[in-house]
């Protein structure tokens, strides 16, 4: 109940906080403050970087270093008597931003355990295997569903679900794992560049505005050659001949088509929700969160029912256990960058960091380069900073900053959550290396979709 009121009287003072914090910028860069919580950044985001060595989730060092850059910036702008001091009004901003960002992540991600769990990706794997395709087929085939599943699903879900199909298909060949892995890296995370579900950063520029929903589908050129390319001087180097697989014997439980139609209404409820009711996406991802729990209701109801029928002990389906099993080391990862990111802002680094890069190169050359930057620092921390930037680009420059942010991760593998993923699922026969050996063929289609937007930027949607 006290967090019920307390995120009540949070969201009753939105409004009026967001615009105090627009101009929160205590400019304290030069203070020892602003060093030390500088500091404290880099240092959480190289024990980020080491999480496998260190051994420690990568939320914690993070969330430590949230708390220490606030709680310093509090003790350094207080004002004694106040009721609220100028640093809380700026953190409960921040926190809100997150908190819109938390509750779309965490029905999406329910979405899609209730999916896996329903066998609808095991059932998508399987129906490639028993069609007996070839390497070269496979590698196309793949690559095409991980392109268009990944504006629906998220880049990082897609990424894992297909590589299961890459490793169940391929034989044991390391050669067409390899590059099949890379294709996938690049084609989810080009497909999720497309669309405002596709990636964190594409929601995020959507959540602040700066882009509508069905403008994101002016990318879909540019993300379209930003996969094809590399993927075609990719194909050369595939081996040829038909792996030698069994076939696959997993079907759709009770209930997956509806968990799945459920998903597309909530989808569509969210749409449009944000374009017409002006309402936040995580509105109508609640909605959408109810319509699973009536579905949840049925399946535990025939559950029971058919386990009873057969004389067994019946076994419960609970939305709620499905929830708790949702990936809480990276919905706390995302609020540590999102207040490390926003303690940056108050203290003044972002303004000077704005005015050193988009001021002295310009908007096309700095997006450009910020993109490069997403292949060693997250995209997450860099299309934060961009919108706490607020660099007064066009449209065409935010879906510049949010292609570039979203396919420049694509240049190494450890550039993006789906290479880190996927070097993990293949076991070592999808290394750093070997992505960069083709990092020359993505670099290719980076330089060729920044290209593409720009001239359909000047020349078709601008007329």
């Amino acid at each position: 109940m006290r967090w019920t009121v307390a995120l009540a009287a949070l969201l009753a003072s939105a409004p009026a906080m967001a615009e105090q914090a627009q101009e929160a910028n205590f400019r304290l860069t030069a203070h020892p403050v602003g060093w030390v919580a500088l500091a404290l950044f880099v240092l959480a985001y190289l024990a980020v970087i080491f999480e496998e060595r260190l051994h420690i989730a990568k939320s914690k060092p993070v969330m430590l270093a949230a708390a220490l850059i606030w709680g310093m910036i509090a003790w350094a702008t207080g004002e004694p008597g106040a009721a609220a001091s100028p640093a809380a009004i700026a953190f409960e901003s921040m926190f809100l931003e997150y908190a819109e960002i938390f509750f779309f992540l965490v029905v999406a991600m329910t979405y899609v355990t209730a999916m896996g769990e329903r066998n609808v990706f095991e059932a998508l794997r399987d129906a490639l295997i028993r069609r007996g395709f070839g390497y070269r087929s496979l590698f196309w085939i793949t690559g095409l569903i991980a392109f268009f599943l990944s504006p629906v699903l998220d880049n990082l879900t897609t990424a894992l679900v297909m590589s299961a199909v890459v490793l169940a298909v391929a034989g044991g060949n390391r050669r067409f794992i390899a590059l099949a892995m890379i294709n996938l890296v690049v084609a989810a995370n080009a497909g999720g560049a497309w669309s405002a579900f596709g990636d964190i950063t594409t929601l995020m520029v959507w959540q602040a505005g700066k882009s509508g929903f069905f403008d994101f589908f002016r990318l879909f050129a540019p993300s379209l050659v930003n996969w094809l390319l590399p993927a075609i001087l990719m194909a050369f180097a595939l081996p040829k001949g038909q792996p030698d697989c069994g076939a696959g014997t997993s079907q759709l439980k009770p209930g997956a088509i509806g968990i799945c139609l459920s998903f597309a209404l909530t989808i569509a409820i969210t749409v449009v929700g944000r374009q017409w009711l002006g309402m936040p996406a995580a509105y109508g991802m609640l909605t959408g969160l109810a319509f699973l729990n009536l579905v949840a209701t049925r399946i535990d109801r025939n559950q029971r029912s058919y386990a009873l029928a057969q004389g067994e002990e019946p076994q419960t389906y609970s939305i709620f256990r499905i929830i708790a099993n949702a990936e809480w080391d990276t919905l706390l990862f995302f609020y540590g960058v999102f207040a490390c990111v926003g303690g940056l802002a108050a203290l003044g680094y972002l303004e000077l960091a704005s005015h050193h890069l988009y001021g002295n190169l310009g908007f096309t050359l700095a997006n450009a380069i910020m993109g490069v930057a997403s292949a060693v620092v997250d995209n997450i921390p860099i299309m934060f900073a961009v919108l706490k930037m607020n660099p007064p680009m066009d449209e065409a420059q935010w879906l510049l900053i949010t292609l570039t942010a979203g396919v420049g991760g694509s240049l190494l593998s450890v550039g993006s959550a789906a290479g880190v993923a996927l070097m993990g699922a293949s076991r070592g026969q999808y290394t750093f290396m070997s992505h960069l050996r083709w990092s020359w063929a993505i670099a290719l289609g980076y330089v060729a979709s920044i290209a593409l937007h720009l001239w359909l930027a000047a020349h078709v949607f601008h007329g």
